[in-house]
């Protein structure tokens, strides 16, 4: 049968587009799925602010009735405003292992970026930073985390027979908790603190974190600005994101840096207990059982914890402020039983993220990919 391409219309096919997902990787060990319903809100223009300043296109390829493909096209007009840029994003992409397929679906997304004046495709890649980016191009037999993508050997496999090339690589680590914060790092935190009048801040609930919670994603804003494809989070984004991810932290796990004049956040690290194997029994729904799952590892003593997000404002970044975070969150992490800790994406290009691990063992275990591809009239 002939594979058939049909624009997402209607909450039906959403849910559809979305299923599709956890049906192709459902006896996959490696692949953590992600929550169904925090899926639908991702990708619908009414509930993620982000369609404010994105357009997007969602499709599903069929052979007869049968599923067998699904694609977002993305065009964030920030993003292309900021980098100069007339680029479409495809992301929210699976498929079989079949050409004519794969050819379909990304032959549609092309179709409806050039209709939009876009000139090239990269990806995949989301809405914002905040979503799921990088193919995996090497580490497919490793367990997956909740920030990242998973996908089989054979994805970029196609986008190499499609013409789609390296724009850029993240690279991620296990990185081995030490027995104790190493002295270095010891005495640049108390030297940072006193020199920029700095102070740690640790939070026992939502209502101490909420004052802070805002400033956390403007100092992220600042910081991510130099980065891959990073466009700013809009306020109604961060209100977004606050209200999606607040309520579910860790508190003992999260550490902001302040400067003690006027209590603005100069850095913050947010990390949390692995929910890879809570979400993979969960099956990508909270009810009825999969919130305990969660819950369960979430208040655990984990042997793994992902870092899920880090960031120094511009002017304080190479002075020794990641130290205040060592200082803080190791002894925590010891505390705990924690084993290691999986760094989660990090530009290769980023030196400065590279540098941090000096002193600590490490282990490069996956490797993620953005390609990008010419689609101008003009070829």
């Amino acid at each position: 049968m002939d594979v058939t391409i049909k624009r997402v219309n209607t909450m039906d096919e959403l849910d559809e587009f979305v299923h599709f997902g956890y049906e192709l990787y459902k006896d996959c060990p490696y692949y953590v799925p992600g929550l169904l319903g925090e899926e639908v809100m991702t990708l619908s223009a009414k509930y993620n602010p982000a369609f404010e300043v994105c357009d997007a296109a969602l499709f599903l390829a069929y052979r007869g009735q049968r599923i067998v493909g699904r694609i977002a096209g993305i065009v964030n007009r920030l993003s292309n405003e900021v980098w100069g840029q007339k680029r479409a994003r495809f992301g929210f992409v699976d498929f079989v292992d079949d050409a004519e397929v794969v050819d379909a679906l990304f032959g549609a997304v092309e179709a409806w970026a050039r209709e939009l004046g876009m000139t090239e495709l990269q990806g995949p890649m989301g809405f914002s930073d905040m979503d799921h980016e990088g193919m995996l191009i090497h580490g497919f037999d490793q367990l997956g985390t909740m920030a990242t993508i998973y996908n089989y050997p054979y994805y970029p496999k196609h986008m190499d027979r499609m013409g789609f090339v390296k724009d850029q690589d993240w690279l991620e680590y296990k990185i081995y908790v030490p027995d104790e914060v190493p002295a270095k790092h010891l005495r640049i935190g108390e030297l940072v603190k006193r020199k920029y009048g700095l102070r740690v801040m640790k939070f026992k609930n939502k209502k101490e974190i909420m004052p802070y919670a805002h400033d956390i994603f403007h100092t992220l804003n600042a910081a991510f600005a130099p980065l891959y494809g990073f466009a700013p989070l809009t306020e109604k984004q961060i209100d977004y994101y606050v209200r999606m991810y607040v309520p579910m932290l860790r508190y003992d796990l999260v550490t902001a840096i302040v400067r003690e004049t006027d209590n603005r956040v100069v850095g913050f690290g947010i990390s949390l207990p692995s929910l890879s194997r809570a979400l993979q029994k969960a099956k990508g729904k909270l009810l009825p059982f999969g919130w305990i799952h969660l819950l369960r590892a979430l208040k655990s003593k984990p042997k793994v914890i992902d870092l899920y997000l880090t960031g120094v404002l511009p002017e304080y970044q190479n002075k020794g402020v990641n130290a205040l975070l060592f200082n803080d969150l190791i002894p925590i992490y010891r505390k705990l039983g924690v084993v290691y800790a999986e760094s989660n994406i990090e530009l290769e290009t980023n030196t400065a993220v590279q540098a941090q691990w000096e002193y600590f063992k490490r282990e490069h275990h996956k490797t993620r990919r953005a390609y990008v591809k010419s689609i101008s009239w003009e070829r």
